[in-house]
């Protein structure tokens, strides 16, 4: 059976959701044969640096523990010259690619941006700069009184490469003004991306679960990717990001299980045929379950990182990275092909 063939029963929200039913092993066999016909045994990851410029912030979101406005205690604004040199460093350690992203800070306005996109290129032409989730676009167009056309082209005019896909969370409405309220609502969210996607950019997607979401909730959220990838075709992956429980205000109790997860990570392979990476992030998975979701599904498990501060502000032990030899050790432990790739996943190194 080939992936054209089994996407095609489960367009249909409420036999997609029947998927759930299934047990972990039928998924696992599913999401694998998908991955096998894709990718066969290689397991994808890059030499990346976060850089997350401020954590003051407008939005109030109940599941964030980066925002300095709600339990962060240490507020910051990096200057741009703090920014380059936290950028030289990564460079020197080895980055390929720079992840720009942050809070809703004000005082960090569209021009400040374009300024670093700009310094940055010019400084290393070579850097692959992936910068502002859907929902800072939405900040930034907002406070700039530009449509977020207008937005989206001055960044790739200043030397943004590729957009990360945070800020999606849960595209249920009823959902996202509980967790999220005044954030980037999700018709917007895929305007933004895929606007990016007509310019001839790219952009990966993400989806927050494990939260107060349902499954159905879910479904919803990786059916409207696939319609959205069908029109505009931009995304490179798709990347399911597992709530982080601590320092935040949702008071979640019931907490997924790794089958759940891993059935998650399995149904988003399913459902999304037309994406052709799935991506097990290990800063909020963890890295053995990472490893475990590439026998799910999964065949990216993201990258270095060096430092991180958003999910590590809410519990994921990110906050420092990973060596890459390491990572390379791990994938190959766990019985995979460690690529190393650039950030629009052309192999830079097969170990």
């Amino acid at each position: 059976m080939s992936k054209s063939e089994i996407v095609q029963p489960f367009l249909d929200k409420k036999e997609a959701l029947k998927l759930y039913d299934l047990d972990i092993f039928t998924l696992g066999k599913m999401a694998g044969a998908i991955r096998e016909e894709y990718f066969g045994k290689k397991t994808f990851f890059n030499s990346n640096r976060h850089l997350n410029p401020t954590n003051k912030c407008a939005d109030i979101c109940k599941f964030c523990g980066f925002s300095a406005h709600r339990k962060n205690p240490n507020p910051y604004t990096l200057s741009k010259e703090e920014a380059l040199e936290q950028i030289r460093i990564a460079i020197n350690n080895g980055a390929l690619e720079i992840h720009i992203v942050g809070a809703h800070n004000p005082k960090l306005d569209l021009q400040w941006y374009l300024e670093l996109f700009r310094t940055i290129k010019e400084k290393y032409p070579l850097i692959h700069i992936k910068a502002l989730t859907a929902a800072e676009v939405n900040f930034l167009s907002k406070i700039s009184n530009k449509p977020f056309e207008e937005v989206l082209e001055l960044m790739a005019e200043n030397g943004v490469d590729s957009m990360p896909g945070g800020g999606a969370e849960i595209f249920d409405e009823k959902v996202r003004e509980y967790i999220c309220k005044g954030k980037v609502d999700s018709v917007r969210w895929l305007e933004i991306h895929g606007y990016w996607h007509s310019l001839g950019k790219k952009s990966n997607a993400t989806m927050l679960f494990g939260h107060i979401e349902s499954r159905e909730h879910r479904i919803d959220h990786l059916l409207r990717l696939y319609y959205q990838q069908e029109k505009s075709g931009g995304f490179n992956a798709f990347i399911p990001l597992v709530y982080q429980k601590e320092n935040n205000f949702l008071k979640v109790t019931n907490f997924p299980s790794g089958q759940e997860i891993l059935k998650t990570i399995a149904i988003s392979r399913i459902l999304l045929p037309n994406i052709p990476h799935i991506k097990a992030y290990w800063a909020t998975l963890g890295l053995n379950l990472a490893l475990v979701a590439q026998e799910f599904g999964a065949d990216d498990i993201d990258g270095t990182i060096q430092k991180e501060a958003i999910q590590s502000a809410s519990g994921s032990k990110s906050a420092n990275g990973l060596a890459k030899e390491e990572l390379i050790a791990q994938i190959k432990n766990a019985g995979f092909i460690p690529v190393e790739r650039d950030s629009l996943y052309n192999e830079i190194k097969i170990y």
